[in-house]
């Protein structure tokens, strides 16, 4: 799982404030994006419509399944903002389409047979924890309420849906010599790339890669997205939806 984590240099400097309030965002950070990936999803009574916010088939988040995840992820906004009806408001509408595109690429998991193993997930975990000081990372799901189990099997939903992604999407993208150069001379009009590349023409052309393999997924990742809302259609209680957004 790829998340932002702090530094070397924030172990050796674990107990001052200034990093204690840099981490504390961090966490609230991945713990908005993990909450933000079907928490509270379950299987309640699909024939019940005052029950449902969102539905994809047998897949069900409740309205109030929502608000919880929206408690949860205010916590990463300023106290200001949230003063704000209309920060609220598309703070709301962002949830929503984050959820609603969270369920579909479950959906398509479920067709590819994708699933993380125990050992994967527990090899993520020490990943994701190695970058906190011995008793940081504990003290923060303490801190925001947030159970080690609970937190655990969001993180499992999230290297599923990084899965998919990444098997879908490794379909769609390919970096040709071409786009490098068209990029390069783009950029750079006033210099060349030679053929046989030194170093620092090694290093540009990486960074082109990156720079080029990120738009592509950008464009193709709206696409197959597109492709799989035709394949699982979204219902979506507007009833609901305009009682909590006013």
């Amino acid at each position: 799982m790829k998340n932002i984590r702090s530094s070397d240099f924030s172990r050796l400097h674990a107990r001052q404030p200034e990093y204690q309030e840099k981490c504390r965002r961090v966490f609230i950070a991945a713990i908005g994006l993990i909450a933000s990936f079907l928490i509270g999803c379950g299987q309640g009574d699909i024939d019940d419509p005052t029950e449902y916010l969102i539905r994809i088939e047998e897949q069900v988040v409740t309205v109030e399944d929502f608000q919880k995840m929206f408690e949860n992820m205010k916590s990463a906004y300023p106290q200001s903002a949230l003063r704000e009806p209309q920060t609220i408001k598309a703070a709301r509408l962002r949830l929503l389409n984050q959820i609603t595109e969270e369920l579909i690429i479950l959906k398509r998991a479920q067709e590819l047979q994708i699933e993380v193993s125990d050992s994967e997930l527990e090899q993520a975990i020490l990943d994701y924890k190695r970058d906190y000081p011995e008793g940081v990372f504990d003290e923060m799901l303490l801190e925001h309420a947030v159970s080690y189990p609970f937190w655990r099997e969001r993180l499992r939903i999230r290297l599923i849906m990084e899965k998919v992604i990444a098997r879908d999407m490794g379909e769609r993208i390919s970096i040709t010599p071409d786009d490098i150069s068209d990029y390069y001379t783009e950029q750079y009009p006033k210099e060349s790339l030679s053929a046989d590349a030194d170093g620092k023409d090694k290093n540009i052309n990486a960074a082109i890669i990156e720079h080029l393999r990120r738009k592509k997924a950008e464009a193709a990742y709206k696409s197959w997205l597109k492709d799989l809302q035709q394949k699982y259609p979204v219902e979506i209680n507007e009833a609901k939806w305009k009682q909590l957004v006013g």
